[in-house]
């Protein structure tokens, strides 16, 4: 689910270099040099290892080459075309491989895909997840395979996710109409910043869904919302920033960049919100008892959970860790989705033309978009399935760590190494994908019209595959498509100043639009139509 950023990595700074590089490699040297004592140097360099990429350094391994400008998966994307498809590189004393082929994914999904469910223990996990508790970054395990099934069934499952239809369908409706009335406040040409509307929206979603409440609204305290919504942005941040501490755990306690204060303190102000929504459940359940028909996802887990141990896990901490994973990763996910199909569309006139065509013909002006026609949409679907491959949520997968020693691509893998999955690499190949820089929709409808995005077809993994699957695909794509096809069915949108938007990126724990999409809006239905 993550990305990594490496831009605030301060490690080769002259103030600390000289004493602590001297320190740092004595040590270092003087254990590797016993651990080859130990395994046997002769037979170690015998392994067919993947090759590693140059440059390294003592202690801080590659570090260096990821500081930037170029964000961590692009530099691993170039990377690949030098060294193939697999190759290894080291964080520090952190030894990791890089993938990047569909040919290696479907082998590490299939064939090894035991072996490589697991994650590393990292500070983020630690400090914002609970002690790993927060089961998107729990180790692979009893505990993890308990909270996963718990939550595909009783949130995520299509059955759960019709049954909640009428909360996606309400919240879309209701967003239209701020939009329609923000046009009729200001008149024609408004400009409207459409990226933090799109997170509004899914985020009230997926609250409403798993707290029973709004995020934002006139009905809200305002006060409450922004500080959850600082909140929010933090952890998101923090969870992608790459900490010294989890590359060079002998530099833990300086705590370079400030990350683990701020994960620590963090933790603390989201963990404040979070008990306040379970104890207005646990509150509302003495006073009125249990709703058996109107029950949020929170209350599904306290009456599941009850007074459960798992794994030294009390009730209340797996209930505020799950429920916080699944607020995040899925209001998060399917905003940015929408938000660069939305910014691709807007580059590409022609595109969005066939769009607001194929809405004329099945949907027509004299009513909004409902759930049942998105069947009938299939260029809509084509083009989300095409902005998906060319800006996946989480362009790395999320780190994985290998767990036992084993062969991937001919190449020996030792237990312990971390694994990226370089999705964005893998979806941009030119042996699967004619032109794979270029946006075009049409290949879902011809050539790659079998393909879809539930981690069975691994030339388009967007969403990873195996068993670290993301489990909310099925809520990110109906979510996605409604939302997507509303917009373009209501207003008409204008590039602002004719200019085409700026597509610069930003990594964290999704990879998120780093600036603002302004466009212009126009209302393309009768008023009636948005009351």
């Amino acid at each position: 689910m993550s990305s990594i950023d490496f831009s605030s990595l301060d490690l080769v700074s002259p103030s600390m270099a000289g004493a602590l590089l001297f320190i740092v490699m004595s040590v270092y040297y003087f254990l590797k040099g016993q651990l080859f004592q130990i395994l046997g140097t002769r037979a170690h360099r015998k392994l067919n290892k993947p090759p590693e990429a140059s440059g390294a350094w003592p202690v801080l391994g590659h570090l260096r080459l990821f500081r930037g400008p170029k964000l961590f998966h692009i530099t691993l994307s170039e990377m690949a075309d030098k060294y193939g498809p697999i190759f290894s590189i080291r964080l520090g004393l952190r030894r990791a491989i890089v993938v990047s082929n569909w040919e290696l994914a479907k082998e590490l999904s299939t064939t090894h895909d035991l072996a490589v469910a697991s994650r590393p223990q990292m500070l983020a996990a630690k400090h914002l997840g609970y002690n790993y508790a927060m089961f998107a970054f729990s180790p692979y395990g009893s505990y993890w395979r308990e909270i996963r099934k718990f939550v595909s069934l009783e949130l995520l499952s299509m059955r759960q996710l019709n049954l909640l239809g009428h909360i996606r369908v309400s919240e879309t409706k209701s967003s239209i109409q701020q939009l329609y009335k923000l046009w009729a406040d200001k008149g024609d040409g408004v400009m409207v910043e459409m990226r933090q509307w799109i997170s509004d929206l899914t985020t009230n979603v997926v609250f409403k869904m798993i707290y029973g409440k709004s995020y934002s609204g006139d009905d809200v305290d305002m006060e409450e919302a922004r500080k959850f919504q600082g909140i929010f942005k933090k952890f998101i941040h923090l969870f992608g920033a790459n900490v010294v501490g989890d590359m060079i755990p002998w530099l833990r306690w300086l705590d370079i960049g400030g990350h683990e204060k701020s994960m620590k303190e963090t933790s603390k102000e989201y963990d404040h919100l979070l008990t306040k929504f379970l104890n207005e459940h646990n509150d509302r359940r003495e006073r009125y008892g249990p709703d058996k028909t109107n029950r949020d996802f929170m209350d599904v887990m306290i009456s599941m959970l009850k007074n459960a141990d798992i794994d030294s896990y009390d009730a209340d901490t797996i209930n505020k860790s799950t429920c916080s994973i699944l607020n995040i990763a899925g209001a998060d996910t399917t905003a940015n989705m929408v938000t660069w199909t939305l910014c691709l569309l807007m580059n590409h006139r022609h595109v969005l033309i066939k769009v607001e065509a194929e809405l004329d013909i099945h949907v027509g002006k004299g009513r909004i978009v409902e759930e049942s026609d998105i069947p009938n949409l299939v260029y809509l679907q084509a083009v989300i399935k095409e902005s998906l491959r060319l800006y996946p949520p989480a362009p790395l997968g999320g780190p994985r760590e290998v767990t036992r020693d084993c062969v991937i691509g001919g190449y020996h893998v030792a237990a312990g190494t971390r694994l990226f999955l370089n999705i964005w690499k893998l979806q941009r190949d030119p042996k699967i994908w004619s032109d794979p820089l270029e946006f075009q929709p049409e290949r879902f409808m011809t050539t790659h019209s079998n393909i879809d995005v539930h981690g069975q077809s691994f030339e388009l993994i967007p969403f990873g595959a195996g068993r670290r699957v993301c489990p909310g695909i099925k809520l990110a794509m109906k979510m996605g498509q409604l939302v997507l096809a509303s917009l373009l069915h209501s207003f008409q949108f204008s590039n602002l100043n004719d200019k085409l938007v700026d597509m610069t990126q930003t990594e964290g724990l999704t990879l998120s639009k780093a600036t603002p999409l302004e466009v212009i809006i126009t209302p393309k239905l009768s008023s009636d139509l948005y009351a």
